[in-house]
């Protein structure tokens, strides 16, 4: 369960990345940002389906 909230936490701070490089037209930033929330958004969605919340053991 820690990593599916480390997860969760560089997805949403790599949200906030990518608002604030919009709103700074640092468009190759947002593109790394918007990737970014893209893997680790899916990533946390899939661990938290296939295992649960709280962990399933």
């Amino acid at each position: 369960m820690g990593l599916m909230v480390i997860f969760a936490l560089t997805a949403i701070l790599a949200l906030y990345g990518a608002f604030t490089a919009l709103r700074n037209k640092n468009f190759l930033g947002v593109g790394f940002a918007l990737a970014t929330v893209a893997v680790f958004g899916w990533f946390t969605v899939m661990t938290l389906l296939h295992h649960g919340f709280p962990a399933a053991h």
